[in-house]
């Protein structure tokens, strides 16, 4: 909300001064209600932008506690901090707004001044003086996305920037609000600003769900106290809900209190879910408040069937335990010597079993953006997971003890000085550990890897594939092998997947120090060429290199043998191949082998075969809608030129009649000839080869833009799209279907792809964030 760019120059809007203010409605005079009229404006015009740890200026307004907290001048992201700094979660790390005062954050509803208007009034008022024309494009001069620089001005600050930025008022770059949406703000504000917040009451099935579920957590014996601990710390991040309690479920956290079950809860505010509580604690379920957005959704069920599994995974066999772990560096950075007494196979499986929610967390969780996470990884690839029976780590215990010390990951030390050589010895380990590795799946499995190795669900979970896509600084994961076969592939073991949960989940602490951030960066480079040197393994000796060197072009091969551990090129395969194209040999026998539990067996837009390039299962209008889109579906950019105008993620809304719509998402893929370093992304930029996946529904939390279709036009502007190669071109697109951040109906529309998720999948749906909407 107190965003802008850093241009201190008056502003010009078309090549003209600045014009003359708006006439404002007036105030409303009657008795504003604030959870009535107050915070459905919120949610509509504002949390778009201010939620999560990227908020500007920290201004999160999910709820009425974040509300009330106001504003920061501190990012909570940083890439340039030297030290690390001190935690601002909401319900955690201060329980008062007074300790918020203490702690730097200013009130944006209340003014200091005698007879002076709030923050949030003057900014709600600069933004309604000024205008946009309908659907027209901001001017250069105002920055959106990454590139604008937030400008947290306090009140006395506030008429200079009104000054140097008159267009920058909220909601930010957008239609703004409408008359009445402004006169009920203003107020309510001039009335005070009261915030109410709705007691949460719980049903007596919730009380009942919550107390079976803290007794599980906080039983009394050893085991049962490892196990918890072990769950917590994989359930943190999570939006828990009881799928038994009804069809409009209501979110629960857990986290430690210091008071018992039926006390109030008090958390411990510790950096890490790992990190030492300092003394006793109880795991408690707390409700989540205030509004959902989709960025932050990570669901996770807990009923009776999750119940049973826990029981049966964890408490079925007798398994035996010595001391409790402590909270050590040791035991921190490596949670393979921490929960050794667990059985191996019981983790994994647990893992398993929701592996899209553990994978959800890797892309949503405290990094919230994913930039720590996705640049390191490919546009787009399938993910699949090595079978507990054929993972050495689980089947055998001389290879699994010899693993466990090489498998600690970095992220604990933060010393800048000590940095590099913190590295080079998580390095050596790691090699160490491939290496090891290595020598016994060698042994183990003389035969070579095969494809039945390969976790299959069990014959009907759907966790079992999954397909990632990264949006250059966020990412998204849904359920299926998606899309045209991509370039790379991964296969995860259970190290690979923990040693991923711990690193960019656990331990990755989003106020950390640069040092931190490096290495955690470094290590998750580490961890995807393992992932996707553990699927090589299944193609044949001695053409494993030569895909290898496709996926690490240019410098990226110097990495091996000094950075990556050399590839196996000798020992064979289980699986036999007939064609000159081993890659994309095996992932069509991947397709046709674990068909049965993936939810995209059949991806006729991405994969058309045969002139069959729609869903035979949907009405006929979109059938059309599919045929169209599949034209520009897995095509590179140097054949179809509108590729490089789009953006990484953009959603096409299809309307059919009056009251029927679909939604599509078309993800930029972009290529690089290696994703192997830190820097100079740009220059491995390969985008003649970029193509566009169609995702049949919504992927992504941060749309970059939104096209408004009618059905009957679909093919039409599929064949403009492909021809686009030049920006006029595109923008003649853009005036057409193209909702702009200043279109009429840009909230309208948006809220309503958002209503269109929330019915085809209610726990997924939420407020999208659209602080990367371009500027088309």
């Amino acid at each position: 909300m107190l965003s802008a760019c850093q241009d201190s120059k008056p502003l010009l809007f078309d090549n003209n001064p600045t014009p003359t203010p708006a006439d404002l409605p007036a105030p409303a005079r009657h008795q504003v209600s604030f959870a009535k009229e107050v915070q459905p404006i919120i949610e509509t015009k504002c949390l778009s932008c201010h939620s999560c740890f990227d908020a500007p200026c920290q201004l999160k307004l999910e709820s009425a506690e974040s509300l009330l907290r106001g504003a920061s001048q501190e990012p909570v992201y940083s890439s340039a901090r030297t030290t690390e700094m001190k935690p601002t979660r909401l319900g955690i790390d201060e329980l008062t707004i007074d300790g918020w005062r203490k702690r730097g954050f200013y009130s944006v509803l209340q003014s200091d001044r005698e007879h002076a208007q709030s923050l949030l009034k003057s900014m709600i008022t600069l933004g309604k003086q000024y205008p946009f024309p309908p659907n027209s494009k901001l001017p250069d001069s105002i920055k959106t996305g990454f590139a604008r620089k937030n400008q947290c001005v306090s009140e006395e600050e506030f008429p200079d920037y009104a000054h140097d930025h008159p267009f920058e008022g909220m909601p930010f770059g957008t239609s703004g609000l409408t008359d009445r949406e402004y006169s009920l703000l203003a107020g309510w504000l001039n009335q005070g600003a009261a915030v109410t917040d709705e007691p949460v009451t719980l049903t007596r099935d919730e009380e009942q769900t919550i107390r079976t579920w803290e007794t599980l957590f906080n039983r009394d014996d050893k085991r049962g106290r490892l196990v918890a601990r072990w769950l917590y710390e994989h359930l943190f991040l999570a939006y828990l809900y009881f799928p038994e309690a009804g069809d409009e479920p209501r979110f629960f956290e857990l986290l430690r209190s210091s008071t018992p079950s039926g006390e109030a809860i008090i958390p411990v505010a510790t950096v890490s879910p790992n990190s030492d509580p300092g003394g006793p604690f109880f795991y408690r379920l707390r409700p989540i408040s205030g509004t959902i957005v989709h960025k932050r959704r990570i669901s996770y069920p807990l009923d009776q069937t999750k119940l049973r599994r826990i029981s049966e995974l964890f408490f079925s066999e007798d398994w035996p335990v010595g001391d409790l772990p402590g909270y050590d560096y040791t035991e921190r950075s490596n949670p393979f010597v921490t929960f050794a007494a667990i059985p191996a196979r019981a983790r994994y499986q647990f893992m398993l079993d929701e592996a899209e929610y553990f994978v959800r967390t890797f892309i949503h969780g405290p990094v919230c953006r994913g930039q720590i996470a996705t640049d390191v990884i490919r546009d787009h690839f399938w993910t699949l997971f090595q079978s507990p029976e054929s993972d050495l780590f689980i089947t055998a215990d001389t290879y699994r003890r010899q693993a466990i010390p090489l498998l600690g990951i970095p992220g604990q030390d933060d010393d800048l000085l000590d940095a590099g050589e913190n590295w080079l010895r998580y390095l050596k380990r790691h090699n160490d550990y491939l290496a090891l590795r290595q020598q016994h799946y060698v042994a183990q499995q003389p035969q070579g890897a095969s494809l039945a190795h390969i976790w299959n669900g069990d014959g009907h979970n759907e966790n079992a594939l999954l397909t990632i896509f990264r949006h250059h600084n966020s990412a998204s994961v849904v359920r299926g092998l998606a899309g045209a076969v991509p370039q790379t592939i991964w296969l995860m073991d259970y190290p690979l997947l923990e040693q991923t949960y711990y690193q960019l989940v656990v331990n990755f602490n989003v106020f950390g120090n640069v040092a931190h951030q490096v290495l955690t960066r470094l290590y998750f480079d580490l961890i995807r060429n393992g992932s996707e040197q553990n699927f090589v393994r299944l193609l044949p000796a001695g053409q494993r290199k030569t895909v290898l060197n496709d996926w690490y072009q240019d410098l990226g091969k110097l990495k091996f043998g000094i950075v990556y551990e050399d590839i196996d090129d000798r020992s064979p395969s289980a699986e036999r191949f007939v064609t000159e194209n081993p890659k994309l040999e095996l992932a069509s026998h991947m397709l046709e082998r674990f068909q049965s539990i993936n939810t995209l067996s059949h991806d006729p837009l991405n994969r058309c075969e045969q002139g069959n390039c729609s869903r035979i299962d949907q009405p006929h209008w979109i059938q059309q809608a599919d045929r169209a889109l599949s034209g520009i579906a897995a095509q590179p950019a140097a054949s179809l030129p509108g590729i490089g105008q789009l953006p990484e993620v953009t959603f096409i809304r299809v309307q059919h009649g009056q009251n029927e719509r679909t939604v599509y998402t078309l993800l930029r893929d972009r290529a690089h000839s290696n994703v192997a370093f830190m820097l100079g992304e740009e220059l491995r930029y390969q985008p003649e080869k970029d193509r566009v996946t169609v995702y049949p529904g919504i992927t992504g939390s941060y749309p970059n833009f939104i096209f408004d279709v009618p059905a009957a036009q679909v093919g039409e502007f599929v064949a403009k799209l492909s021809k686009a190669g030049k920006t006029k071109n595109f923008e003649q697109i853009v005036e057409t279907w193209g909702i702009r951040r200043t279109h009429p109906q840009f909230w309208e529309i948006l809220h309503d792809i958002t209503a269109w998720q929330k019915q085809q999948q209610p726990l997924q749906a939420g407020i999208f964030d659209i602080n990367r909407y371009e500027n088309f």
